[in-house]
Protein backbone atom coordinates (compact mmCIF):
# COMPACT_ATOMS: atom_id res chain seq x y z
CA UNK A 1 0.00 0.00 0.00
CA UNK A 2 1.40 3.17 -1.02
CA UNK A 3 1.61 6.41 1.53
CA UNK A 4 -0.30 9.14 0.71
CA UNK A 5 0.92 12.40 -0.26
CA UNK A 6 -0.40 15.15 2.18
CA UNK A 7 -2.74 17.68 0.06
CA UNK A 8 -1.17 21.06 0.27
CA UNK A 9 -2.88 24.17 1.82
CA UNK A 10 -2.12 27.65 0.04
CA UNK A 11 -0.50 30.22 2.45
CA UNK A 12 -2.19 33.35 1.87
CA UNK A 13 -0.77 36.46 3.50
CA UNK A 14 -1.65 40.43 3.15
CA UNK A 15 0.76 43.46 3.08
CA UNK A 16 0.37 46.89 2.48
CA UNK A 17 2.64 48.74 0.26
CA UNK A 18 2.85 52.27 0.07
CA UNK A 19 3.58 53.99 -2.78
CA UNK A 20 4.25 57.75 -3.95
CA UNK A 21 4.50 60.06 -7.20
CA UNK A 22 4.96 63.40 -7.51
CA UNK A 23 1.94 65.89 -8.79
CA UNK A 24 2.94 68.26 -11.14
CA UNK A 25 2.70 72.27 -10.38
CA UNK A 26 0.32 74.18 -12.69
CA UNK A 27 1.53 77.51 -14.33
CA UNK A 28 -0.22 81.05 -14.33
CA UNK A 29 0.52 84.36 -15.18
CA UNK A 30 -0.64 87.63 -13.59
CA UNK A 31 -0.89 91.43 -14.99
CA UNK A 32 1.80 93.24 -13.31
CA UNK A 33 0.56 96.97 -13.88
CA UNK A 34 4.18 98.29 -11.99
CA UNK A 35 6.77 96.29 -14.75
CA UNK A 36 7.32 97.29 -17.85
CA UNK A 37 5.40 96.17 -20.63
CA UNK A 38 7.23 92.62 -22.39
CA UNK A 39 9.11 91.93 -18.67
CA UNK A 40 8.40 88.92 -16.33
CA UNK A 41 9.50 87.72 -13.73
CA UNK A 42 8.78 84.43 -11.15
CA UNK A 43 5.99 85.76 -8.68
CA UNK A 44 5.75 82.38 -6.71
CA UNK A 45 8.08 79.68 -7.75
CA UNK A 46 6.26 76.75 -8.39
CA UNK A 47 6.93 73.96 -6.14
CA UNK A 48 5.61 69.97 -7.08
CA UNK A 49 3.47 67.94 -4.45
CA UNK A 50 3.57 64.77 -2.90
CA UNK A 51 0.48 62.01 -3.45
CA UNK A 52 0.46 58.89 -1.09
CA UNK A 53 -1.49 55.68 -2.28
CA UNK A 54 -1.85 52.57 0.31
CA UNK A 55 -2.43 49.41 -1.33
CA UNK A 56 -3.57 46.53 0.15
CA UNK A 57 -1.15 43.28 -1.34
CA UNK A 58 -2.49 39.66 -1.35
CA UNK A 59 0.41 37.13 -1.72
CA UNK A 60 -0.44 33.32 -2.23
CA UNK A 61 2.34 31.46 -1.91
CA UNK A 62 4.44 34.53 -2.32
CA UNK A 63 2.97 35.41 -5.56
CA UNK A 64 0.69 38.41 -5.97
CA UNK A 65 -3.05 37.36 -6.55
CA UNK A 66 -4.72 40.66 -6.00
CA UNK A 67 -3.96 44.42 -5.40
CA UNK A 68 -6.48 47.00 -3.57
CA UNK A 69 -6.47 50.87 -3.24
CA UNK A 70 -6.53 51.01 0.32
CA UNK A 71 -6.03 54.64 0.20
CA UNK A 72 -5.40 57.54 -1.81
CA UNK A 73 -4.54 61.02 -0.08
CA UNK A 74 -2.45 64.60 -1.08
CA UNK A 75 0.07 64.34 1.05
CA UNK A 76 1.30 67.84 0.39
CA UNK A 77 -0.45 70.03 -2.28
CA UNK A 78 1.23 71.61 -5.19
CA UNK A 79 1.96 74.93 -5.27
CA UNK A 80 1.32 76.69 -8.39
CA UNK A 81 4.35 79.22 -10.19
CA UNK A 82 2.82 82.56 -10.79
CA UNK A 83 4.45 84.65 -13.53
CA UNK A 84 3.86 88.15 -13.73
CA UNK A 85 3.78 89.97 -16.96
CA UNK A 86 4.49 93.75 -17.43
CA UNK A 87 1.90 95.64 -18.16
CA UNK A 88 3.26 99.34 -17.23
CA UNK A 89 3.74 101.91 -19.93
CA UNK A 90 5.27 104.69 -19.44
CA UNK A 91 4.53 108.34 -20.06
CA UNK A 92 5.14 109.41 -23.85
CA UNK A 93 7.47 112.34 -23.27
CA UNK A 94 6.66 114.78 -26.25
CA UNK A 95 10.01 117.44 -26.89
CA UNK A 96 8.86 120.82 -27.88
CA UNK A 97 10.37 123.55 -28.90
CA UNK A 98 11.83 126.26 -26.21
CA UNK A 99 9.66 129.31 -26.48
CA UNK A 100 10.77 132.43 -28.22
CA UNK A 101 10.92 134.79 -24.79
CA UNK A 102 12.37 133.49 -21.09
CA UNK A 103 13.85 129.84 -21.73
CA UNK A 104 12.98 127.21 -20.73
CA UNK A 105 12.57 126.03 -17.09
CA UNK A 106 15.42 123.79 -15.80
CA UNK A 107 13.26 122.18 -12.72
CA UNK A 108 11.78 120.51 -16.12
CA UNK A 109 13.51 117.81 -18.26
CA UNK A 110 12.25 116.24 -22.00
CA UNK A 111 10.10 119.36 -22.55
CA UNK A 112 10.14 123.03 -22.73
CA UNK A 113 8.24 124.78 -19.78
CA UNK A 114 8.62 128.18 -20.30
CA UNK A 115 9.81 130.85 -17.73
CA UNK A 116 6.97 132.83 -16.72
CA UNK A 117 5.06 134.53 -13.99
CA UNK A 118 2.69 130.69 -13.76
CA UNK A 119 2.36 127.75 -16.40
CA UNK A 120 -0.38 125.67 -16.36
CA UNK A 121 -0.88 122.76 -18.26
CA UNK A 122 -2.72 122.84 -21.64
CA UNK A 123 -6.66 122.22 -21.68
CA UNK A 124 -6.45 122.23 -18.10
CA UNK A 125 -8.41 124.47 -15.50
CA UNK A 126 -5.90 126.64 -15.01
CA UNK A 127 -5.28 130.35 -16.84
CA UNK A 128 -1.66 130.86 -17.73
CA UNK A 129 -0.24 133.37 -18.92
CA UNK A 130 1.46 130.46 -19.96
CA UNK A 131 0.95 126.76 -21.20
CA UNK A 132 2.49 123.31 -21.15
CA UNK A 133 1.40 120.97 -23.63
CA UNK A 134 1.92 117.89 -23.41
CA UNK A 135 4.20 116.28 -20.77
CA UNK A 136 7.49 116.84 -19.25
CA UNK A 137 9.33 115.31 -16.57
CA UNK A 138 9.80 117.06 -12.80
CA UNK A 139 13.96 117.21 -12.02
CA UNK A 140 13.85 119.60 -9.56
CA UNK A 141 11.50 122.06 -7.82
CA UNK A 142 7.97 121.48 -9.03
CA UNK A 143 7.64 125.59 -9.36
CA UNK A 144 4.62 125.40 -11.63
CA UNK A 145 2.43 122.70 -9.25
CA UNK A 146 1.89 120.62 -12.65
CA UNK A 147 3.07 117.60 -11.34
CA UNK A 148 -0.44 116.98 -9.27
CA UNK A 149 -0.44 113.38 -8.82
CA UNK A 150 3.21 113.24 -7.64
CA UNK A 151 4.62 110.65 -9.77
CA UNK A 152 7.47 112.75 -11.38
CA UNK A 153 6.04 113.97 -14.49
CA UNK A 154 3.90 117.01 -15.60
CA UNK A 155 0.75 117.27 -16.93
CA UNK A 156 0.07 113.55 -16.86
Amino acid sequence: MSTPSPTHTPVTITRDEVVTEAIPFERATMDDPKTTRGETWVATPGVDGVRTMTYTVTLVDGIETGRALASDVVTTAPVTEVTAVGSYDAPVVQQQAQPASGGCDSNYADACVPISSDVDCAGGEGDGPEYLSGTARVVGTDTYRLDANHDGIACN
